[in-house]
């Protein structure tokens, strides 16, 4: 297993990443009909265009799972590190991959400077919540409501308890 930097040539693999785990992670939170119409390469011109560092792990000649992290985008963060997002393909969830990149994304953060890390997360998400805090996360109570495909959907701000 390794994980590398994407790249101009990685956007394509990570966009698919991301693709294929929104329609099995977010269903029945997301709408179905956004869901189903969702391109593999939806994220690919982000991730090109994007001030974020993101990574794949590529396992066995496979890209299995991507993350993005960054300082904070919220200014009443000012000083912390942020992990955009964890993503990993539906067929290896549970099989530690999501622990290995949240653990590379988490030092990456640290490497750069960043002792305090929080991300978001859906409130509905329970399997997500469940794994940040497993992995030393706690909401910290701050909320914010997203719009996608037509519905309100509230997020939870996680923290690092360290």
């Amino acid at each position: 297993m390794e994980i590398l930097k994407v790249t101009k040539d990685l956007a394509s693999c990570a966009s698919h990443i991301y693709a294929l785990s929104w329609k099995t992670a977010y269903k029945n939170i997301v709408p179905h009909k956004y869901l189903d119409g969702l391109s593999l390469e939806r994220w690919t011109p982000l991730l090109l265009d994007s001030p974020y560092t993101s990574f794949v792990i590529k396992d066995g000649g496979e890209y299995v799972a991507t993350s993005s992290i960054a300082p904070a985008r919220d200014e009443t963060m000012c000083g912390w590190g942020e992990i955009i997002s964890l993503y990993v393909l539906p067929q290896y969830f549970g099989k530690g991959y999501g622990k290995e990149m949240f653990s590379f994304a988490a030092a990456q953060l640290r490497e750069n400077g960043f002792q305090n890390i929080y991300l978001w997360v859906l409130e509905e998400n329970q399997k997500a919540r469940r794994f940040y805090e497993r992995n030393g996360f706690v909401p910290n109570g701050d909320k914010a409501v997203i719009h996608i495909g037509g519905k309100d959907l509230t997020e939870l701000r996680y923290v690092n308890c360290l």
